[in-house]
């Protein structure tokens, strides 16, 4: 009796145990799905979220049991949300300022191109493309429309004179420069102008001083023989300041008459190519002679002219031309440099090539004014109130350059300018 009783109890509680373990179970089977719907849930908010719906949200209050994971990812949408709308914001700015670069850069006077390594066209803006007479010219070489003097490579150009195939009467000048950067460095940008009006411009200012100087050199030439009459005493007889004031305005006016001749020799050099006399002659009796025509004015300043010629030899010039050019460079000796110095002529062979040097210890060119000093037009007379037409030099270049040579200079500042001349040597000599 007593073990049925203690079987019953043990049924019993066993009964009690298995219903508290059954009833365990399915409350933690509750939890379960209640958290496998929720996580399902956050599924396929996150997969909304993917596709862009930015307004999509977890419910907390549905799954309690989640509500710290559900509430992070609330945050993290939240956070989204707002860098896309930063984004957004900068996009619409950056789109602002391309449309305002791209305006600018279709409404530049100029014609602007990018090329890469192989000169194939990138981009062009408005005036390009009217001149080239083409809208779709992306990914065609720019040789196809354009050509340079002397078949100039387009990474050399710096403001030189190109033509735009099929326009003849607009002229032309261009420059490149490398786009700077990392992902640019195999890019150049082509800067097209339009100078015509100003080619026209300069041709009249040209014509008109050409024809001016022409008519004042007749003037001058016949007051030159004036002078000179009044010299030889053939009005009567002349004292010594006379003499002297006479010597003077000869002097000025023979000054004055070299200026006209350099304007007249370089019009005329624009118009046609210099036409060269060439003869052979010592080196060392051209120097004397360029030096004994220029002492008379080295005296007015105390310099006095030295000719160094170490080895004597040959070169073949056009006399005439050659020595407008030596007097040019020893005249500006005199006028820059310091009075009471020497002036130096110096020719010698240097790497089987005629050397001829003209030197003074002088004022010196500062670094800006050497890279323009042979440009058209450019003077230093006005620093120093003398006069000057800033044609000389470049007259003097143009002539070098047509027998072949080169015309150079190196300055130091307060110390000394010296002028070279590289040329071939004739032909027997060499």
């Amino acid at each position: 009796m007593i073990l049925n009783i203690i079987l019953v109890l043990i049924i019993a509680v066993l009964g009690v145990k298995l219903y508290l373990h059954q009833k365990k179970c399915a409350e933690q089977k509750k939890k379960f799905d209640g958290v496998v719907e929720a996580m399902s849930d956050i599924n396929n908010i996150i997969t909304s979220v993917r596709y862009g719906n930015l307004s999509a949200r977890v419910e907390t209050s549905i799954h309690p049991e989640m509500k710290n994971i559900s509430e992070s990812v609330n945050r993290m949408i939240e956070t989204l949300n707002d860098r896309e709308q930063m984004i957004v914001e900068y996009q619409s700015e950056l789109t602002g300022q391309y449309k305002l670069l791209a305006a600018l850069f279709n409404s530049l006077s100029d014609g602007v191109l990018v090329l890469d390594e192989k000169y194939v066209i990138l981009r062009v803006n408005a005036k390009i493309k009217k001149w080239f007479k083409k809208d779709d010219i992306v990914g065609e070489n720019i040789f196809d429309y354009i050509k340079t003097l002397d078949d100039k490579d387009i990474i050399d150009l710096k403001n030189d004179e190109i033509f735009i195939k099929g326009i003849k009467d607009l002229y032309f000048k261009a420059s490149v420069r490398q786009i700077k950067g990392k992902e640019h460095d195999d890019k150049y940008m082509l800067v097209i102008t339009n100078y015509t009006n100003q080619k026209e411009i300069d041709s009249l200012k040209e014509d008109f001083v050409a024809t001016l100087t022409h008519d004042l050199k007749v003037p001058i030439i016949a007051e030159a023989n004036m002078l000179e009459f009044f010299l030889q005493e053939k009005f009567g007889t002349l004292n010594d300041k006379q003499k002297e004031a006479l010597e003077n305005m000869k002097a000025s006016n023979k000054e004055l008459l070299d200026l006209v001749q350099i304007v007249l020799e370089t019009y005329r050099l624009k118009e046609d190519e210099i036409d060269l006399n060439l003869e052979k002659i010592s080196v060392k009796k051209f120097l004397n002679i360029v030096a004994d025509e220029m002492t008379y004015i080295a005296q007015k300043t105390n310099n006095k002219i030295v000719v160094i010629v170490p080895e004597d030899y040959d070169i073949e010039i056009d006399f005439l031309h050659f020595k407008r050019v030596l007097k040019n460079l020893v005249n500006n000796a005199i006028l820059y440099g310091k009075s009471n110095t020497d002036i130096e002529i110096i020719a010698k062979i240097v790497n089987e090539k005629s050397q001829i040097i003209v030197k003074d210890y002088g004022k010196g060119i500062s670094a800006e004014d050497i890279e323009k000093i042979f440009n058209k037009y450019f003077s230093a007379s006005k620093k120093f109130r003398k006069i000057g037409t800033g044609l000389g030099l470049y007259l003097s270049k143009k002539i070098v350059e047509a027998h072949g040579g080169k015309l150079g200079v190196e300055s130091q500042e307060g110390e000394y300018t010296k002028f070279y001349i590289d040329m071939e040597l004739s032909k027997k000599e060499a």
